[in-house]
């Protein structure tokens, strides 16, 4: 079977490519390894699917090379996404940080998805087992020839977009970047991101009975910072902030938390200087119950504040907006949002995601070395490379 372009995955930029490029009157076939569609969207925002941010910008993206994203952000933008949602009268609302959620649940995006799949007449086949891909020539000049378990096609374009290694348990791999490799391009190393961090045998020992607790933080690692929950668990560290730093964590450093970032609590020590308060009452203000007792065991038995020489005073109060945490790895790729690292993305064009090498070969989302802050950028990266490359398919 010949068709112009194939498309292998049936994510968010595999499906937004496909509606683009079927819009342009290609014949777009979709090879898709499982029997769902979408599967990541499916469990995006707990359900609710965070398909975007109101604020989508370079900066919100970790790429080798900076810049790369910067075209397809540019011609694909929150707006283009909203206004799709709205013609299929689907409803949002917003979170915290610009963050866009469905006012019910994910499934929503995959039916308008399949509903322009359907309508701009794009063919997918389900649980499609690929066994091999060469060029139909048996060079490196264009066209390509699928060969799976269901039968072999041909197609004048090629677009990897199966995604990256997390999410393993809903079917990732690495065979988009072993397809990348086996036609001659880079890939960075590989790396969970937005991932929850582990405590070395030692803090877990000391803080593993805090599970459960949150903390509104401050985590900052090499220069990069970010303000949100820190989140205890049995054996680490979650929460929002720690999986955003997770992304720029260089696996053997520590991180800097400030757990009172909006409050100087020397100046509360100081209005409390000459009270016979216990140091963890007045603690007990400003954190949890819970982790202010084993702090104040860890740093010495609590005693009013009026016997604390200020020296210790200010010692206690940098521990407290200093806290030095050095973790002993990550929950991996089971327990990542995302992969950092991917196809180098010097070997494709920023503004069409082919290679430069492989005329009519395409790279899409996660695949590529760029990985999103937490807050929509993720999937907005998936609907703006797909967009991109749609358009020239």
């Amino acid at each position: 079977m010949r068709t112009d372009v194939i498309i292998i995955g049936a994510g968010a930029s595999g499906l937004m490519c496909a509606i683009e490029a079927g819009k342009r009157g290609r014949s777009v076939l979709v090879l898709e390894h499982s029997g769902v569609l979408a599967s990541k969207i499916r469990v995006s925002g707990g359900g609710r699917c965070n398909f975007t941010n109101r604020s989508v910008g370079r900066e919100n993206y970790i790429s080798r090379n900076p810049h790369f994203v910067t075209s397809a952000l540019s011609r694909f933008t929150p707006f283009d996404f909203i206004s799709m949602l709205e013609s299929h009268g689907i409803r949002y609302h917003e979170r915290d940080a610009g963050q866009l959620f469905c006012e019910e649940n994910s499934s929503q995006i995959i039916e308008m998805l399949m509903t322009e799949c359907d309508r701009w007449a794009v063919r997918i086949e389900f649980n499609c087992k690929i066994s091999a891909i060469t060029n139909s020539d048996g060079s490196n000049a264009g066209g390509f020839r699928i060969q799976t378990d269901q039968d072999v096609f041909d197609s004048e374009s090629l677009v990897i977009a199966t995604g990256g290694l997390s999410y393993p348990n809903l079917g990732a791999s690495n065979f988009g970047y072993s397809v990348a490799k086996q036609f001659g391009l880079k890939v960075t190393k590989l790396y969970p991101a937005l991932t929850p961090l582990r405590f070395s045998p030692e803090d877990a020992s000391l803080y593993g009975g805090l599970a459960g607790i949150s903390i509104y933080s401050t985590v900052s690692c090499g220069g990069t910072k970010f303000q949100g929950n820190l989140l205890f668990t049995h054996n680490g560290i979650s929460g929002p902030a720690i999986l955003q730093i997770s992304s720029y964590w260089d696996r053997e450093g520590s991180l800097t938390i400030d757990l009172l970032p909006d409050l100087d609590i020397s100046t509360v020590f100081s209005e409390k200087r000459h009270s016979k308060t216990l140091l963890s009452t007045i603690l007990d203000h400003h954190l949890p119950k819970r982790f202010v007792k084993l702090w104040c065991e860890l740093n010495g038995v609590p005693r009013p504040i009026n016997q604390y020489p200020q020296s210790e005073l200010d010692s206690i109060a940098r521990g407290l907006h200093e806290w030095h945490l050095r973790p002993d790895g990550t929950e991996g790729f089971n327990k990542a949002e995302v992969t950092l690292g991917g196809v180098d993305t010097n070997e494709l064009s920023s503004r069409t995601m082919e290679s430069r090498k492989v005329p009519g070969l395409y790279f899409l989302g996660e695949v590529i070395d760029v990985t999103g802050h937490l807050g929509g950028y993720n999937l907005h990266w998936a609907w703006a490379s797909g967009y991109a490359a749609g358009q020239f398919v």
